[in-house]
């Protein structure tokens, strides 16, 4: 594993595309289903105007952050796990009264799947960060390619759910699977959970080779939030416990041997933080 800071940063502001890394006998490969472009302003609301010139490699030629939706493949041998199911077969246009969210489309993962030489009936199971529609797509679907899946999901984010804020969770209910802080879901892969952006977000901790992957889901959004982790999402459930998290994040992804995966870093959804000459600390991608 290699990092650089010396990287091509137009990465930071355009649309991922499936990239992959070996961990021992594990591969993880990010899958593309689709992209959201965020209002910077109302996404991470304590940042200033000030901080977005200074981070202006963020943004597109619009001012806003560029987020890939997708999912993550783990694979080990023949067996399969997915953790996120993209947005689905949906397109919304910008609302320019929504302060958070433009333009916000999915529907490529299948494609994604097949490219990558795997069909939805090869996959063992669905394991959840939370239970936001940019992460449940595919799971409700009207195809339902999953349906034969486990759907795994952090025992306190599905005993809290709201059927009235999102009544297509009663489509996913008779395949979910409740899994607790620490469990083994897959050979190499634990749930942790790590509350603030909903009540029961999770993270998910892959390990192989003598490296970590933290699979962080929403933990962070942006690359920008590496280095600055008191800037909490404006959806975030709890922006304290959020940036809490955040900062021990950040910190566990600058240990020797451990990396990360962002799923809505634009494309560059793999990467390590590391020390800037100020001591602040950046996101590096792994080359």
């Amino acid at each position: 594993m290699t990092t650089t800071t010396d990287f091509d940063r137009t990465r930071l502001s355009r649309t991922p595309r499936v990239r992959s890394l070996r961990l021992g006998d594990l591969t993880v490969t990010y899958v593309p289903d689709g992209a959201v472009r965020l209002k910077p302003h109302g996404w991470l609301p304590a940042a200033t105007a000030d901080d977005w010139a200074d981070n202006r490699d963020h943004l597109d030629q619009d001012g806003l952050l560029v987020a890939g939706i997708g999912g993550l493949l783990v694979e080990r041998g023949d067996r399969a796990l997915l953790i996120d199911a993209g947005f689905g077969p949906e397109s919304h246009p910008d609302d320019p009264g929504n302060p958070l969210i433009g333009t916000l489309h999915g529907g490529e993962l299948l494609e994604s799947l097949r490219r990558l030489g795997r069909t939805p009936e090869q996959i063992e199971a669905v394991a959840i960060t939370h239970l936001h529609p940019d992460h449940l797509g595919w799971t409700w679907s009207d195809l339902l390619p999953f349906a034969h899946a486990a759907h795994l999901v952090a025992a306190p984010e599905w005993e809290r759910r709201d059927l009235a804020a999102e009544p297509r969770l009663a489509v996913m209910a008779p395949r979910v699977r409740t899994v607790e802080d620490g469990e083994e879901i897959f050979p190499g892969v634990r749930a942790s959970f790590a509350h603030g952006h909903t009540v029961g977000h999770t993270t998910y901790v892959i390990t192989g080779g003598g490296r970590r992957l933290i699979a962080f889901g929403d933990a962070l959004h942006t690359p920008v939030q590496v280095t600055h982790p008191e800037w909490s999402c404006g959806i975030d459930h709890d922006p304290i416990e959020s940036a809490e998290h955040r900062r021990r994040l950040v910190e566990e992804l600058s240990r020797p041997g451990t990396v990360g995966y962002g799923g809505h870093f634009a494309d560059v959804v793999f990467g390590r933080a590391e020390p800037r000459p100020d001591g602040h600390l950046t996101w590096v991608p792994i080359a």
